[in-house]
């Protein structure tokens, strides 16, 4: 397939603009380029063409299961996007007067008050723009809390279990604070005993997900907030699996102090490749003076940020259009459809996983929640293939592959997350794209390091890629390719 670039023709486009009908005012030329930037011209048909073909490229949940594990890839209602395209929503302007917007404001208010009905939260701002942003806004408050009460150079400590999602231990560090791990038990859970010795006069808080990263609820939940709260710290819950429970058991009554969720995973809003995302973070009353303003707590409207407020974290409200797609979601469901969504995301995940535990190994026996996570450490050691060949070979059976090697405690782990969204046929299928993979990649390990063989990019070397890669292109008048 050939980049736009490689279509473009001289003097080749489409015009539908009319001529300037108004005083053309000229740039500073010192803020002018010293040439045209080298766009592609190209027709409106072979633009309309090279995009078509982008798309029968492209994998998404209108062509099938997208079982990342801890990604949470539902179907999105199509209901969501009519709404988000309404126009008094589509083409708001984030400065225009608050009462030329009310409707706007009142979808914050009201996704407001139902995200803090699920979380068990007192307030919330829908402000930052993704699940990391939200974590980092949600660990600020922590740091303004214990800044307030002059502890600011003695908590430096945020514990964060060996289990976690990558960006906690980051979100952290970004806030200047010291990451403490702690081990997971031979089940999976926090080593109660680990947790026990690494809280002190030093801990800020703790950074958990439940369930965690092998698809577990933890039953010590309780246990593990209370040990961190009687040593003075907070306790933060990373909202990304929040999909298995919701309408079923809340954060805040596990004792979690603040929460951040990703309305682009539990609440249906398209998300991949980059973005858009929104990142909720709800509180306990007593951070809520901390919120970032103006969008926060339960008036979006305020004009003042207070003096307790960690400040502004983005500009404006947020993504608001994942916003509407949020709320929309929630209207369809209502309290009841919320819950039966989280008891088909845990029932979807534990049939696919019955369906492969007796050829696939699985990290943790039992029950799961939304998600599980199989090793092949003992295909690697003794059969000569991996979780990697398994997932390339998916590629050729037209199966999006699970999320590989993570989390990090299991060797050549591959974690899935079928959600609620797939029909129990749907299910079957997958289970046995997995099957037909596996019994191909023991027959014909050597083969195996070879897959995928029908995709349009075969087996990519990745290091190289890494290591050398090219970002750019750069017209062949300009030169070769550029890294």
């Amino acid at each position: 397939m050939k980049l736009i670039f490689e279509r473009s023709v001289s003097g080749r486009g489409t015009r539908y603009l009319p001529d300037c009908d108004v005083p053309v005012t000229e740039l500073d030329s010192r803020f002018l380029r010293e040439k045209a930037p080298a766009l592609p011209e190209i027709s409106e048909n072979d633009l309309c063409r090279h995009y078509t073909e982008l798309e029968k490229r492209a994998y998404g949940v209108n062509d099938g299961p997208y079982p990342l594990g801890s990604c949470t890839m539902k179907y999105n209602p199509k209901v969501n996007e009519a709404m988000a395209a309404l126009p008094g929503f589509a083409d708001v302007h984030p400065l225009q007067p608050a009462h030329t917007a009310a409707g706007c404001l009142e979808v914050l208010t009201q996704t407001a008050k139902y995200l803090c009905e699920i979380t068990g939260m007192d307030a919330m701002t829908l402000t930052p723009a993704a699940g990391a942003h939200g974590e980092l806004t949600g660990m600020m408050l922590i740091r303004r809390y214990h800044e307030q009460r002059g502890e600011k150079d003695v908590r430096r400590k945020v514990i964060v279990p060996d289990s976690s999602h990558g960006t906690n231990p980051a979100t952290a560090a970004m806030n200047g604070l010291e990451v403490v791990s702690i081990p997971s038990t031979p089940e999976g859970l926090v080593d109660l005993a680990a947790l026990a010795a690494a809280v002190g006069p030093d801990t800020a808080g703790l950074m958990l997900t439940n369930p965690n990263t092998l698809g577990l609820f933890d039953p010590h939940v309780e246990e593990i907030t209370r040990i961190v709260h009687e040593a003075g710290g907070l306790c933060y819950y990373d909202g990304a699996n929040l999909n298995p429970i919701m309408g079923v058991v809340r954060p805040g009554d596990m004792g979690f102090d603040c929460v951040h969720l990703n309305l682009h995973k539990t609440f249906s809003t398209p998300h991949g490749g980059g973005g858009p995302g929104a990142g909720a973070v709800g509180c306990k009353a007593f951070l809520a003076p901390y919120l970032p303003a103006p969008f926060s707590a339960a008036d979006p409207e305020a004009p003042e940020i207070p003096a307790e407020s960690i400040g502004a974290v983005k500009a404006f409200a947020g993504n608001f259009l994942v916003i509407v797609r949020a709320l929309t979601y929630l209207k369809t469901l209502g309290a009841a459809g919320v819950r039966e969504s989280a008891q088909g995301a845990v029932l979807n995940a534990n049939y696919l996983k019955a369906l492969l535990a007796d050829t696939y190994e699985m990290a943790q026996p039992g029950y799961c929640m939304h998600e599980f996570v199989m090793t092949l450490e003992r295909e690697k050691q003794e059969k000569g293939f991996t979780a990697m060949e398994i997932a390339k070979g998916l590629l050729d059976e037209g199966v999006h592959p699970p999320t590989m090697y993570f989390p990090l405690i299991v060797h050549e782990a591959l974690m899935a997350e079928p959600t609620e969204t797939e029909s129990p046929e749907s299910i079957e299928a997958l289970a046995e794209a997995f099957l037909r993979v596996y019994r191909a990649a023991e027959a014909d390990p050597e083969g195996a390091h070879h897959w995928p063989k029908s995709t349009v990019i075969g087996r990519p070397d990745e290091v190289e890629a890494a290591r050398h890669p090219v970002v750019r292109y750069v017209p062949a008048q300009e030169g070769t390719q550029e890294a």
